[in-house]
C-alpha cells in the first residue's frame, strides 16, 4: 500500500478478462500511453525477493522488464529504473506484475511519488524527442 505523500496512479490498463497472459496483439490493443524502447538497468524487490533486469520499454504507467528472476502475475515490487544520465535511479514505490511471458514481464506502476513521476515524465519526453 503506498505511503502518505505518494500519488496513487489509476490503472492504465483495461481489466483482465482471462487468467492467462495476453497475447502480443491483445497487449498492443490495451496500451493507452505511448511506450518507448529502452535498455535501462532495473532492480526490483518485494516480499523477501529481489532481482535485477533490463527495462526493454517504458511508459508513464508501466514497463517491460527482462530478468532471470521468476515472477508471477499479481506480484508487487518496489522498482528502481537506472536511467543513464540521471544521478539517482527513478524509484517506483509500487508496481504490479500484469503479465509474464518467458523471461519478460510487464509491470504496471501503481505507487509513484510526485517527484519521481516528474523525473519519469522528463525521461519520457527526452525519449520522445530522440525518436
Amino acid at each position: 500500500m503506498p505511503s502518505v505523500g505518494m500519488k496513487k496512479l489509476t490503472s492504465l490498463f483495461k481489466p483482465e478478462t482471462a487468467e492467462q497472459a495476453p497475447s502480443k496483439a491483445q497487449e498492443q490493443e490495451r496500451r493507452i500511453q505511448p511506450r518507448f524502447t529502452t535498455q535501462f538497468r532495473s532492480t526490483f524487490s518485494g516480499r523477501n525477493e529481489e532481482g535485477q533486469g533490463r527495462t526493454l520499454d517504458i511508459s508513464i504507467g508501466g514497463c517491460k522488464i527482462e530478468s532471470d528472476m521468476k515472477v508471477a502475475q499479481g506480484n508487487t515490487f518496489e522498482c528502481r529504473l537506472h536511467v543513464p544520465g540521471l544521478d539517482w535511479p527513478i524509484r517506483i514505490d509500487e508496481a504490479m506484475v500484469r503479465w509474464v511471458e518467458g523471461n519478460t514481464f510487464g509491470l504496471a506502476f501503481s505507487g509513484v511519488r510526485p517527484e519521481e513521476l516528474t523525473k519519469l515524465k522528463t525521461v519520457l519526453a527526452n525519449l520522445d524527442q530522440d525518436e
